[in-house]
């Protein structure tokens, strides 16, 4: 049935998109991102899997490119020169959204781009049993529970290369492109540390514990202080979103929560803050474990020896 007005036609009839359209949709706006910010593209147009589609460099942006050690001449001679103003105009032709760097909105772009932009293709996808299987002792994965901020995502992909997480994984449908501002915040992080986006968070959860991992959630009520997170096994940190904290089943599925110890004076801590606090407590946890095993392990070959 097809109502016609003044304006416009409505066809009463038509359905909303199916999710193969919507995902040829998602799959053909992840084609098209842009990074920005000498770190972010340095690291991007290092980066073996990752397909550059244009590098675009101001005169001084591809001076530093050439200074640095790790840039080959075939990507220098592919850079094109610009202004600052005409990136800025590269940009916002292509609708640069400040918040996820996606061809979406109209607004001018306010970018500090350092003069350095990559137009790229996302990242080949990997599964959860393909990041996360054969597990270590000393692995930490991250779990990312409907955070959403790509400021927040991208200084946490920052504290996960910087304490050595094995990788991140985060929800699929609720998670930014990787590009733009998340981009800049991680500082090249994305192309270092692998990610895995999943349509269930805690049915991951479920696979990351029959691979050998031990889920911990953390929240301000959790029970016990980090400083009690197992350092002699896999650990998972699962991250709840600033305000809602962990989702009741994903909280569920954690073998326990723990806490941050903080000033009652402050009620909570940034996300990416926590991320970063909880990362390097454990990696020192982990360090004194191994110190003490391998001080046992001494002991132990010594006495051997004597009899």
């Amino acid at each position: 049935m097809l109502i016609i007005t003044d304006c416009f036609v409505i066809d009463k009839q038509k359905r909303p998109q199916n999710k193969s359209n919507r995902k040829k949709k998602r799959a053909k706006a992840q084609a098209n991102l842009w990074l920005y910010g000498r770190h972010a593209v340095a690291a991007a147009v290092t980066n073996p899997e990752r397909k550059i589609l244009r590098l675009i460099a101001t005169k001084n942006a591809r001076d530093w490119l050439q200074s640095q050690a790790f840039i080959e001449q075939p990507i220098l001679d592919s850079t094109e020169e610009a202004s600052p103003q005409e990136i800025d105009n590269i940009l916002q032709a292509f609708n640069l959204n400040r918040s996820n760097g996606t061809s979406r909105g109209t607004t001018k772009p306010d970018i500090a781009h350092q003069g350095l932009v990559a137009q790229v293709e996302e990242l080949p996808a990997r599964p959860v049993s393909q990041l996360c299987h054969n597990p270590e002792t000393n692995d930490i994965v991250l779990v990312l529970d409907q955070i959403t901020d790509p400021q927040n995502i991208g200084a946490i992909f920052r504290s996960a290369a910087a304490f050595g997480a094995r990788c991140i994984i985060t929800q699929d449908r609720r998670t930014p492109p990787f590009s733009g501002a998340l981009a800049k915040a991680a500082a090249g992080a994305i192309e270092h540390i692998p990610c895995a986006r999943v349509v269930n968070i805690a049915r991951a959860l479920d696979e990351l514990k029959q691979l050998g991992y031990y889920c911990a959630g953390l929240m301000g009520e959790g029970r016990e202080d980090i400083g009690k997170i197992p350092s002699d096994c896999p650990v998972v940190i699962v991250l709840g979103a600033e305000g809602t904290g962990l989702r009741a089943l994903v909280k569920e599925k954690c073998d326990a929560l723990y806490r941050i110890p903080i000033s009652e004076k402050v009620e909570s801590l940034n996300v990416s803050t926590a991320a970063a606090i909880v990362s390097f407590s454990l990696r020192a946890q982990q360090s004194v474990h191994r110190s003490s095993r391998d001080a046992t392990v001494s002991i132990s070959a010594d006495h051997s020896n004597i009899r």
